[in-house]
């Protein structure tokens, strides 16, 4: 019997640690492999980890809510074979409760970083990194076939409907094969990489022989494989693994460097996320520090040049006439497919009818003004969208065919009795509908609330599932870019969805004088077989009288 030691694994970019949530094994246990034995979090998703291995249940590292460091042993296991840890190196002292001190922790031992010829094939099997997920798309390799990892090397990145993951290598070894290309969907549980490790592996069978040219291999129908060539990686140029990072020579470079088109610049995780916050793509942003790494200043001298990279001395790129040469191609994958497969099945599925009122909205932000100048400091400020969303509970009272559920496929209408928003949401992952469940029993406070959490929680990437799916009917809304009109797209399977437009001033006739109001268009598409074109325009001019008399929203 060997031992085996489970580290925690980088599972976003940048990510230096994670809190550990929770724990679904204890020690003594025994647990197959792909089984789930922890949930982790980072600033970006909640993440369930399965086993590498089969085997018995040595030591857990870490009690709920404690801060891990990503590469730190995480669970020790009792394995058939060699494992990848020495044989003499006691493990940790076995308790009822999996919370030993991080000082405690048995000393990590490195698994040799070369196989030997002889070794035993182990066969890395895509993880179950969300909730329920059937299968991930995969994003891009950091590794070939023909290179040599060491254990927690990253490999790939996945991506869920709920988050982008990066995945280490769980073992140290030589890939032999690469199951899958940018852009796949890969099923949860399936091969993803095949290594020659030391020791027996996970697998009976010798592993296939390796190429000496860098080859992949793709699932074909009937578990047969197909040699392609290398796989480009849209984060890393042809499949290239991380380069190691210079070591700190004592000072920065006199000149700054500019990370290469395809190379995941450096930078730590604050300057990410302050990146992040700024909307700056740091590929494009030269980092001052060692090996090229980006710090909190080069982020300051990028906003202050104006997000401009400095010409080379003698260079006429610059020049504001200068010609401009060649295309550049991009391969539509990951959060932006989705969005277009959705979006292309909702427009192909549903004969769309778009209807456009305009709404005089003086009264509501001579309400809303004041409502915010009387709110108490616990309560948020309230824009728009809380009445919006009001108005359209109350007017589904009249009409609830219009929060439904149309399946085409077996021709049968699902009329919902609670009311769930949908509130569209641009974040830095593309276009997501995080859900406010029951609007019907929420007052503007509580919806203003609730809209802010669940689109907060959208665009930092910790929405849960549950968060994103089971809207009834949705609220697009494109702040003050609303435009005047706009058609908006059914989020399919729902029958209608509205869209406010922005709030301007206008000159009106009003009781035979031109007077200046506030007013919004609202526009608002729905399902041609579901609503007809009077039902819509009947539900439009409902929400339009409860808007236009803001004191009738919460009176009936």
């Amino acid at each position: 019997m060997g031992r085996y030691v489970f580290k925690l694994p980088d599972v976003g970019e940048g990510t230096a640690e994670a809190e550990l949530v929770a724990w679904h094994v204890k020690v003594g246990d025994m647990v197959a492999e792909d089984q789930i034995i922890a949930d982790i979090m980072t600033d970006k998703a909640t993440v369930e980890l399965t086993s590498p291995v089969a085997g018995k249940v040595l030591a857990a590292h870490g009690e709920p809510g404690q801060q891990l460091a990503v590469g730190s042993p995480l669970v020790e296991f009792e394995v058939e074979g060699a494992g990848n840890a020495s044989a003499d190196a006691a493990p940790a002292p076995a308790k009822a409760e999996p919370a030993p001190s991080p000082k405690a922790e048995t000393p990590k031992v490195e698994a040799a970083p070369a196989p030997v010829a002889a070794g035993g094939n182990f066969v890395f099997k895509l993880p179950d990194v969300g909730e329920g997920t059937a299968e991930a798309e995969l994003v891009g390799w950091h590794v070939k076939v023909g290179d040599v990892v060491s254990e927690d090397q990253l490999l790939a990145e996945v991506m869920t409907d709920k988050a982008t993951v990066e995945l280490t290598s769980p073992v140290a070894g030589a890939v032999v094969a690469l199951h899958g290309e940018a852009g796949q969907q890969l099923a949860v549980g399936g091969p993803l990489v095949s290594f020659n490790v030391e020791g027996k592996g996970n697998q009976g069978e010798a592993p296939p022989p390796s190429n000496p040219a860098p080859q992949a291999s793709v699932p074909l129908t009937g578990g047969q494989t197909k040699a392609v060539a290398p796989i480009s990686s849209p984060l890393r140029g042809e499949g290239d693994h991380p380069k190691p990072k210079a070591k700190d020579g004592g000072g920065a470079p006199a000149a700054r460097t500019l990370s290469a088109r395809n190379e995941r610049p450096l930078a730590s995780p604050a300057v990410r996320n302050r990146a992040r916050d700024l909307g700056i793509e740091l590929q494009f942003v030269p980092g001052s520090g060692p090996a090229g790494r980006i710090e909190h200043g080069d982020l300051d001298a990028w906003v202050a040049s104006g997000g401009r990279t400095p010409s080379a001395p003698g260079s006429s790129a610059g020049s504001t006439y200068a010609k401009a040469e060649g295309t550049t191609e991009t391969r539509i994958i990951g959060v932006r497919r989705k969005i277009a497969e959705k979006m292309a099945e909702s427009v192909r599925r549903i004969p769309h009818i778009t209807y456009v009122e305009e709404i005089d909205v003086t009264a509501l932000e001579e309400l809303r003004a004041h409502l915010n100048a009387k709110k108490r400091k616990d309560q948020p400020k309230l824009n728009v969208l809380p009445f919006i969303a009001r108005a359209m509970v109350v007017a589904l009272r009249d009409q609830p065919t219009i929060n439904s559920h149309y399946d085409d496929e077996a021709g049968v209408l699902t009329t919902h009795a609670a009311v769930h928003i949908g509130i569209a949401a641009q974040t830095p992952n593309g276009l997501m509908v995080p859900v406010v469940r029951h609007a019907e029993s929420l007052d503007p406070w509580d919806t203003a609330l609730e809209i802010a959490r669940v689109s907060g929680a959208a665009k930092d990437g910790s929405a849960k599932r549950d968060e994103l799916t089971g809207s009834t009917i949705t609220i697009t809304s494109l702040g003050t870019l609303g435009g005047v009109i706009h058609t908006p797209i059914i989020n399919h399977p729902e029958v209608a969805i509205v869209g406010p437009n922005k709030i301007a001033e206008r000159v009106v006739v009003k009781d035979g004088q031109m007077v200046v109001r506030k007013m919004m268009n609202l526009s608002s598409s729905f399902d041609h077989r579901i609503v007809d074109g009077h039902d819509a325009a009947v539900f439009v001019q409902r929400i339009k009288g409860l808007l236009e008399h803001p004191a009738t929203l919460w009176m009936s």
